[in-house]
């Protein structure tokens, strides 16, 4: 049985969420729960607060409709980063002049399965 949790409009690039990511994609919960309080990127802490939140969810259920999930044996099947909606901010530059540039954010979705 599948749990999943997204989160959504987090201000990060999805272009470095992604690396993060990676590191966890097909690993059991708790070695990548390990893995995301162990890295320096910024985006890790939102990353694993979304892990563990599926991972209550994945308890709740089991509680409330017995379905039977061990909740030792999740592994993240699937995680995904996807681009967000992006702000649009005005930068002054020299000799009054000025620049648009891009605040990006981007969309989480994670999937835990059992084994």
């Amino acid at each position: 049985m599948q749990v999943r949790a997204v989160l959504k409009n987090h201000r990060v690039s999805a272009r470095k969420a992604r690396l993060v990511v990676d590191l966890v994609r097909g690993k059991p919960v708790e070695e990548a729960l390990t893995v995301l309080e162990l890295s320096t990127k910024r985006v890790a802490k939102p990353i694993a607060k979304l892990v563990r939140s599926a991972l209550a969810s994945a308890a709740e259920r089991n509680t409330r409709e017995r379905a039977g999930i061990d909740v030792d044996n999740l592994v993240v099947k699937t995680i995904t980063v996807d681009r967000g909606p992006s702000m649009w901010r005005i930068r002054p530059r020299a000799q009054g002049r000025a620049t648009w540039i891009q605040r990006r954010s981007s969309h989480i979705t994670v999937v835990l399965e059992e084994v």
